[in-house]
Formats: C-alpha cells, structure tokens, sequence
C-alpha cells in the first residue's frame, strides 16, 4: 500500500405471429374470346436482394452504454474482511472509506453503470478481432481522462489492428482502486458476455454477435486499474478469453494474483508489464515469484507480443506516471503495444467512403 497515494489517475427481435385466415374459393370468369387476346401483363420486377455480406465500418462508432454486470454499485464486503464496503452513513447516505481515509458517496463515486464501446472505422467483424478492456486509474471519468486526456480511442483507431474497446467506469474522479463487482467470483465473465452483446449492437447487425463471443480479451490496466485486472485474473471465470495483459505503471500490488495466472497461462497468453520508478519494487516483486515458479521472462520491450511473451520494460522517473497511457517507453505506448499483437492487421475504410 506504500505507494498507491501515487495512483492520480491520472431484441429479442419479435416473433411475427401467424394470423389465422380462411380459405375463400372464388370462381374465375370464364375467359372471352376478346380477353384472350389481350396481352397478359409483365410479370412485377422481382424485389432487390439483401446484402448478406457484412462490410468493415464506414465511419467509427462510440457509445456510453449503462450495462447490467457493471462494475458499480457494490454492495457486499471487501475481500478477505468482513468489512462492508459501503461502511460510512450520514443520514440516508451511504459511502466507502478508501485507504487513505477518505469518504466517498455512493451517489456520487460507486453509482455509474456506464461502459465506454468504441469501434474504429474500418472495423471489419470478418477478420479476426480484439477486444481490448481498459481499466483507467484512480481519479478518472470516462469522457474526460479515458477519451480525452489518455486518447485511448484515437490510439486503438491508429494502432492498425482490428480492435474493439471496452472500458468500464470505476470509481468516478477518486482516489480509490476498488474492483467493485470484479471482486466477486465470474462477475468479469459475465462483464465480457454483456460486452459482447453491447459491441454487437453498437456495429448494427445481429449476425456480428458470435464474432463478438468469441474474440479473445486483452486487458490494458493504468495506474489504480491493476486492482480490477488481478481480481478478473483470479476470480473472473474467464480465462480461456484473456489472450493477454498490458500494466501501464499499473503493480501496485496483488504481485500473486498475476503470478499465478502467468505460471497457468503462459503458454497462451503475454504480459507486458511497462513501468517507472513508482513501481519498481512491485515488478521486482512478480518477478522474483516467476522465479520461484520458473517461468521465464524477458526485461525490456519484446519485439511481439506473441503467446508466452512474459515481459518487463523499465520506462523512466517517477513523474512520468501522471501521462504514461500517452508518453512511456514512446509517444502514444498503447497505440504501440497493440501493434505488437500478431494476427490483428485491419483493412481501413477508404476514405470518403
């Protein structure tokens, strides 16, 4: 915990029903010699045909959707106390006490449903995919920090791949990492089912849907979002999704709970762990458990970021966390890391299309 005060956060479609109708016979005239010779009429122009190829995205898509299995609100304990979350009153009120103390209301801080979708134009559900789940840190919101300050849409649409992106709101603009719902057991794969379904209806076509269930998970945790990542590693029910793990001076702690995912899924998932000085110790930390498990790994930026990939990269000082989704190892790091991912290329809509 020494270090975590450094975390700034920087339808159903409806069934026709089948009317019930009678049968009515009616008695053709008989024909004329006149009417017989009468040309009979054209045939009506048969009706145009529906596309059935779905096409790459003309024009990116983004929506802040309130999902179902959200993050927040969280109404049980903290994991391994007995403590409730919600631990604070004031009269009707009811709020949370962070690490450091502080009280923060549920109405205000723990309330938002919100996820971010965003698909890039060019988005192509025929290809092979991603979706990238971002965790922001601590003292964030989702339009501010996430789409303005970090870019993180702009990196994804820039990065050259075919990638989707989710990214859940935590808690809103605190100083707090709690995992909320990713604290409780399979909460995360049920999160990615609904994601799923919310991406499909984003693109606008229901025939997407399979593509989006199955597209292997990249989760890209900053700064207080290490949290939500170790907790959906450990306890998500959805590891057979995770295809791989991208911490932005994000070990802050819960080196354990990485370690042993990397030791079960080494050989079908990376990690890129990308770091300053404010978490130094933390890396050291997960790399002396990889030891002990002996699996090995790599220090510094790896040239792809392919299955087995286990890799740790130190980037610079400590005053460099504040803006490190956009300036680490390079200008625009997370545009760069998913280029490393092999396998995702995109095909741009053109443009003026």
């Amino acid at each position: 915990m020494k270090r975590r005060a450094l975390l700034l956060g920087a339808l159903l479609m409806p069934t026709a029903a089948r009317a019930k109708t009678t049968r009515q016979v009616t008695k053709k005239p008989a024909a004329t010699p006149q009417a017989a010779l009468k040309p009979s009429a054209p045939p009506p122009p048969p009706p145009p045909k529906p596309t059935t190829g779905l096409q790459p995205l003309k024009e990116a898509k983004t929506q802040l959707v309130a999902f179902d299995a959200s993050i927040f609100p969280y109404r049980s304990v903290v994991p391994d106390t007995n403590k409730p979350f919600l631990d604070a009153r004031d009269g009707g009120k009811r709020g949370h006490t962070s690490l450091r103390g502080e009280v923060y209301w549920e109405q205000t801080t723990y309330s938002d449903r919100r996820s971010l979708l965003y698909l890039p134009a060019g988005y192509d559900p025929r290809r092979p995919s991603l979706i990238v789940l971002f965790l922001h840190g601590q003292g964030a919101t989702l339009e501010r920090d996430v789409v303005n300050r970090q870019a993180v849409p702009r990196q994804i649409a820039e990065s050259g791949q075919n990638v989707a992106l989710v990214a859940p709101q935590l808690a809103v603009d605190a100083a707090d990492s709690s995992a909320g719902n990713f604290w409780r057991p399979g909460h995360f794969a049920a999160y990615i089912d609904e994601a799923a379904e919310r991406l499909m209806r984003l693109y606008g076509d229901r025939r997407v849907g399979a593509h989006f269930n199955q597209a292997p998970v990249v989760v890209v945790a900053y700064s207080g979002g290490y949290l939500s990542a170790a907790y959906a590693l450990e306890r998500g029910g959805a590891d057979h999704r995770i295809k791989g793990v991208i911490l932005m001076d994000a070990l802050y702690g819960d080196e354990d709970k990485f370690a042993g995912w990397v030791a079960a899924r080494r050989r079908q998932a990376f990690l890129l762990s990308a770091y300053t000085e404010s978490t130094k110790d933390e890396n050291a930390a997960l790399e002396s458990l990889l030891d002990k498990r002996r699996v090995p790994y790599t220090k510094g930026l790896p040239s792809a970021l392919n299955p087995g990939t286990i890799a740790f990269a130190q980037c610079g000082p400590i005053d460099m966390h504040g803006d490190f989704v956009t300036r680490a190892w390079r200008p625009d790091p997370l545009k760069h890391a998913l280029a490393m991912i092999p396998g995702y290329p995109a095909v741009r809509a053109k443009q003026g299309a």
